[in-house]
């Protein structure tokens, strides 16, 4: 579990590294100016390391079924090796996956000027600068990369019925509680990065505004990543301990 956390925190750290600090020095520089080559590295780098981080909750999802549907084959199922393995396969999906998105967004001839209206690269704007009848082969990629991704999704729903109805089964309440613990920081992330992606993705064109689309962008885009850690960091005695410390404190200076 801790290699992949490991390997999560990298996709989180570079997906916040990818948007915010162009975004940061566009704002105190007071420019929206990006060059084509930045433009090109910030869409293949986001779309990278969000599906390289999708795939890695998936594959994290079976490690938390290994755990508690199967603990005396954990070791068997998701030995080192194993784990190696699926970590490099979800890089390596990441990584095949945007590179045919950019090469084939990129080489779309754009129709409707070079600004993107947008806080970074993204696919929607981009194809939006589209000529209308060139963009539909992008259109197509998509709706392969919306299937695979459905796909991940029923697998971890499926796998956590699983795991609810085995921990369910445990007869104390202590280790009940304990099997719960170990798997709601992992479901928060899914549920957290799943529901922005989709509002992004599937909000009905009818409520599409400039300034929505911004907001809703900055929710999957930069709120994931920077709420992971704080997420998976819940269950830390003493984290737990310094939080508690901080709250008091500022609750007697108030006072």
């Amino acid at each position: 579990m801790y290699f992949f956390l490991l390997n999560l925190s990298l996709t989180d750290l570079g997906c916040i590294s990818t948007t915010v600090p162009k975004s940061m020095a566009n704002s105190l520089w007071d420019t929206r100016v990006i060059s084509y080559t930045g433009c090109v590295a910030q869409f293949f780098f986001f779309i990278f390391l969000m599906t390289t981080e999708f795939c890695l909750l998936t594959v994290m999802t079976y490690d938390r079924y290994a755990a508690i549907c199967h603990p005396l084959h954990y070791g068997t199922l998701l030995g080192s090796r194993a784990c190696v393995h699926m970590a490099a396969a979800a890089w390596a999906t990441g990584f095949l996956y945007s590179l045919l998105h950019t090469a084939n967004t990129f080489s779309l001839p754009l129709c409707h000027g070079n600004a993107v209206d947008h806080f970074f690269c993204e696919i929607p704007p981009i194809l939006k600068l589209s000529c209308s009848d060139a963009y539909l082969r992008d259109i197509g990629l998509i709706v392969v990369g919306a299937c695979l991704f459905f796909g991940y999704f029923v697998f971890i729903v499926l796998s956590y019925v699983q795991i609810f109805r085995a921990v369910l089964r445990i007869p104390l309440e202590k280790g009940r509680h304990k099997a719960f613990s170990t798997c709601l920081p992992h479901l928060a992330v899914v549920s957290l990065l799943v529901s922005t992606a989709m509002f992004a993705y599937l909000k009905p064109p009818s409520i599409s505004s400039t300034s929505l689309d911004l907001m809703v962008a900055v929710l999957y885009s930069v709120l994931p990543p920077a709420v992971n850690p704080l997420i998976y960091s819940v269950r830390n005695p003493e984290l737990k301990a310094a939080l508690k410390k901080l709250i008091q404190s500022v609750v007697l200076q108030q006072e």
